[in-house]
């Protein structure tokens, strides 16, 4: 036992002499990491609390969710200096390399003209980036030369900010937290070291459109979750087939805006030549996800009238019905109004016997003739 603690002692010693912990750590007490953060400029909005300047963050959505839609149109607010509706950019107008690793040159233009024609017109600060179909691949660590790579770029055209679409053509196998792991050390690396800016698109595999979105839903998601400061997703609403949500799961520099109480909801238009999403509000999330069977007029009225009475509140009467509160709150205060609606109290807790079952919900079934309740 001695002759090993020795022998660790002696390892210890050599990695000490070889990189002494002052010039591997960066140490100060409290009060002069205090004065070194103040003296470093305040981290500007790339798109509202979404995306900040020096961050790496994430977006992720099922294929076909409009992710890529909307990533070119952050990269030519921020060619231009602009927000995005209530995503606020309070930087100043910078080059922007948009890493295209989805579309060739002939998809992208269709998505940017009017049948062809009349072509959006970019800013010069809007440089996109696509793979040579003749280049030859390197040997060894490819993650890493690609990485290697978009440094490289961003240094030659003096920009700050990049977008990859998207991260699974660096690395096919993030469903693995190991294959994830790696590539986001190096990602992390070249912005730390640059003060780049990352926006990073991911996809999160086939899931339940009835549950509500979570990190959990982010293919690699422990370890990519680790690594940035912000992650977004977006998710497909069941009012229809332009409509998306926006949903905030991390962020480090704000409080959290769009929750699953307040989602920013977005339709995808097209209204002359600039694929877009446009905001349109905000709602609960709950009012945009599907429900496994239709809740009725009825049985909204007839359960508001047994739970309420009892005690229970909008919230929790809309959480077993698979409707939001604000839906319930509706129908509270339309049933008090018409006098329908006993006072709370002890004495109208009904006998347990008499309370009817409540189903799970779900989308309305159009060829039923009962009445069901408009959602949208």
């Amino acid at each position: 036992m001695d002759g090993n603690v020795k022998a660790q002692g002696s390892l210890q010693q050599e990695v000490i002499e070889q990189i002494p912990p002052h010039k591997f750590f960066l140490i100060g007490n409290a009060n002069e990491w205090m004065e070194r953060a103040r003296s470093k400029p305040i981290q500007k909005k790339l798109v509202g609390d979404l995306w900040y300047e020096n961050e790496a963050a994430v977006m992720f959505a099922e294929t076909n969710a409009g992710k890529s839609i909307f990533a070119v149109q952050i990269a030519d607010a921020i060619s231009r200096g602009i927000g995005i509706g209530p995503l606020e950019f309070t930087s100043e107008a910078q080059p922007v390399v948009y890493f295209d690793f989805e579309l060739n040159d002939r998809q992208f233009s269709i998505r940017y003209t009017i049948d062809g024609q009349t072509p959006y017109v970019w800013d010069d600060n809007f440089i996109r980036v696509e793979l040579d179909p003749d280049a030859e691949y390197p040997m060894g660590n490819y993650c890493q030369y690609v990485c290697d790579q978009i440094e490289t770029v961003m240094l030659e055209v003096n920009a700050r900010a990049a977008i990859i679409d998207n991260i699974t053509y660096l690395n096919d196998e993030l469903e693995k937290s190991k294959a994830a792991l790696p590539l986001m050390k190096q990602l992390k690396v070249i912005k730390q070291r640059n003060n780049f800016s990352f926006l990073i698109l991911a996809h999160t595999p086939k899931r339940p459109a009835s549950k509500p979105l979570t990190k959990n839903d982010l293919q690699g998601s422990k370890m990519i979750m680790n690594f940035v400061d912000s992650a977004f997703v977006i998710g497909e609403s069941c009012q229809g087939p332009d409509i998306r949500y926006i949903k905030q799961l991390k962020i480090r520099n704000a409080m959290t805006k769009y929750d699953k109480d307040n989602v920013l909801i977005m339709r995808i238009e097209k209204p002359s030549n600039f694929l877009q999403f446009t905001c349109t509000g905000t709602a609960s999330e709950m009012d945009h996800l599907e429900h496994p069977e239709p809740v009725t007029r009825e049985k909204l009225i007839e359960t508001v009238k047994i739970e309420y009475p009892k005690g229970k509140s909008a919230r929790d009467i809309a959480k077993t019905l698979g409707l939001s509160h604000t839906t319930v709150n509706r129908m509270i205060t339309e049933l008090d109004e018409a006098g329908e609606l006993k006072k709370r109290g002890k004495w109208n807790i009904p006998d347990a016997t008499t309370v009817p079952g409540v189903p799970e919900c779900s989308t309305p079934n159009k060829d039923n003739e009962v009445e069901t309740l408009e959602l949208l």
